[in-house]
């Protein structure tokens, strides 16, 4: 678990826990939502059980007061050149909580964990249009120049 003091706010970083469910599901509807994407129930569902099982993905959340105010979900995996990479997928923190540092320091603990688990890189994308979140990931980060492409499958 880690602590982030800033401005006599003290946010906790810690693995999610099952009494987070609900704010979590608040949360993630949330960041769903934010790039527009519907997923029915049984998808928080899966997800949900995944992350409190450590089912190949891993999930931290933020805590101010004990309240949740933030999560990421994050995974490993291989790559061609590299033994491990970690994914850093999802990245939400509530309105009210934002400005703190609390993006940051779920990305810093994530990246601890990345460490501990010996991986190469960690890497994240976002849309180009998401402002918010690259000032701060310019800051932090290297934006290698990378575009993504999404080839429908169906």
């Amino acid at each position: 678990m880690a602590k982030i003091t800033n401005e006599q706010v003290v946010i906790e970083i810690a693995p999610l826990k099952a009494e987070d469910r609900t704010q979590w599901d608040v949360l993630a509807r949330s960041y769903k939502a934010f790039y527009e994407t519907e997923l029915p129930d049984k998808s928080y569902d899966e997800v949900w059980e995944c992350l409190l099982n450590n089912d190949e993905i891993f999930g931290l959340g933020a805590y101010l007061q004990g309240n949740l105010v933030g999560f990421t979900h994050f995974l490993f995996h291989r790559t061609i050149w590299m033994e491990k990479a970690c994914y850093l997928q999802d990245l939400f923190v509530d309105e009210t909580a934002r400005g703190h540092g609390v993006a940051r320091g779920l990305i810093k603990q994530v990246a601890e964990y990345a460490c501990e688990h010996q991986a190469s890189k960690l890497y994240w994308q976002t849309r180009e249009d998401n402002t918010t979140a690259r000032a701060l990931y310019d800051k932090i980060a290297h934006h290698k120049g990378f575009i993504r492409y999404d080839y429908p499958l169906n």
